[in-house]
């Protein structure tokens, strides 16, 4: 079967031309590339590009029809959103599609916030929906969500930040209107629970013109004192062009720079306001505030008379502790008969200084013994007993040197005869060696 020539094209190549230049056959070789060129990889790219649009387009404001529209098993929403001239493919997760999803359809023109993103393996970006609004939904509104991104930059409503509240004020200020139902409300509350409480009343206006600017000033005002424990900023319920004073960037910026904890109690619970998130605690109403603001005296004194109570019991059971050990103390034999314990000390004393008197006499006997003992063998031993049995004992004058043998004098040398009861002295007239 052969194939048409397409129109357009001159003439007919012939098949083995067609599969040699569309590279089929490799009849030659590519190129190199050039020395001095470093290549990236395609991930390496795209991570650069992934890098500049999330940074740099990481909050975006986008009006647009929704197309496209399917939901995930996973609950994720997946669309396109689209005007005449381009389209955005985009998401929105599972936990924030939840408020969404049941009221998002294919053609209605929405209002959204998100921040681009790059999905690395298709080399695809798209839009990540954080926040989503019905078209029209008005400038005020787009303003509001703005000055609440922009605040959130600048951390006022940073959770650590937040400071706490004193747990017994002295002095608290109340900035709301003076004719208002929350007033009332508020120091019916701070009367009946906290009445020591000195309650300082700034009146300003709480909407319509000038009220931002009130707001503003009174909590400035109140920075010049020293002595504020905390600071109520609050009014009843009301639309949200009632509220549009705590909307403000000027009252933001006031609480923000306020010294002394804020309570903002605007509205009611279903109505969150930027003074609600930049205070220091929010209450859902005025009367919580006065609450949360005060401790209940009643309440107090409860636990106090519960405290004393419980210090009364601790130390009743510590005296009676201490009583009985000190009662088992006192009857112990060593107190009960005190001298006791030195009398048998004083007995054993004694008869420890008795056995000692005893073992030195008999030590002393036995030691004289032993001298007489050794005294009688020195005795026996003594020159002088062979003496006095007929011996004697001749020295040489002056030198008295015992004489043992002839030689050692002369004839004519003086000589000293001791005998057993004396001694003599004579002169050598001769002497002859050996016996006779």
């Amino acid at each position: 079967m052969s194939a048409a020539i397409p129109e357009g094209f001159p003439q007919a190549y012939p098949q083995e031309s067609l599969r040699s230049s569309w590279g089929l056959v490799p009849d030659f070789m590519l190129p190199s590339a050039p020395t001095n060129v470093k290549p990236q990889t395609i991930s390496a790219v795209t991570a650069q590009i992934k890098t500049v649009l999330e940074t740099t387009f990481n909050s975006v404001w986008a009006l647009g029809e929704i197309s496209s529209l399917s939901v995930a098993g996973s609950g994720h929403v997946y669309f396109t959103l689209k005007d005449k001239a381009a389209q955005l493919p985009s998401v929105m997760w599972r936990t924030t599609a939840q408020r969404h999803r049941y009221a998002m359809k294919d053609g209605i023109e929405v209002v959204v916030r998100g921040k681009l993103t790059v999905y690395p393996p298709h080399g695809k970006y798209q839009l990540t929906v954080d926040e989503l609004y019905q078209s029209g939904v008005g400038a005020q509104d787009l303003a509001l969500q703005k000055l609440k991104e922009k605040l959130q930059k600048l951390g006022y409503f940073a959770p650590e930040r937040k400071r706490p509240l004193p747990a017994f004020p002295r002095r608290i200020a109340l900035v709301t209107s003076p004719t208002g139902a929350a007033i009332r409300d508020m120091l019916e509350i701070i009367t009946r629970r906290w009445p020591c409480a000195e309650i300082w009343i700034c009146g300003v206006r709480v909407q319509g013109v000038g009220a931002r600017e009130d707001i503003a000033a009174a909590l400035d005002r109140l920075n010049d004192l020293d002595d504020i424990d905390v600071i109520l900023l609050g009014r009843g319920g009301g639309s949200s062009e009632d509220l549009a004073a705590f909307n403000e960037e000027m009252v933001a910026q006031a609480i923000f720079n306020a010294k002394a904890p804020v309570i903002s109690a605007v509205g009611h619970e279903i109505d969150v306001t930027i003074a609600d998130l930049v205070a220091d605690f929010r209450a859902a109403t005025p009367s919580e505030a006065a609450e949360r603001a005060t401790p209940d005296r009643l309440d107090l004194a409860r636990q106090l008379k519960s405290r004393q109570q419980r210090l009364h019991d601790l130390l009743l059971r510590k005296y009676q502790a201490q009583k009985q050990w000190l009662d088992n103390l006192a009857k112990r034999r060593v107190f009960v008969v005190p001298l006791d314990r030195l009398r048998n000390l004083e007995r054993n004393l004694d008869d420890s200084l008795e056995r000692m008197q005893r073992a030195l006499h008999m030590r002393l006997t036995k030691a004289r013994l032993g001298l007489e003992a050794r005294a009688g063998r020195l005795e026996s031993l003594s020159p002088l007993n062979v003496l006095a049995r007929g011996y004697s004992l001749t020295r040489t004058l002056p030198a008295k040197t015992v004489v043992r043998g002839i030689e050692q004098v002369n004839v004519g040398d003086a000589v000293e005869i001791i005998i057993g009861n004396g001694r003599l002295k004579a002169d050598v007239t001769g002497k002859t060696a050996g016996e006779e």
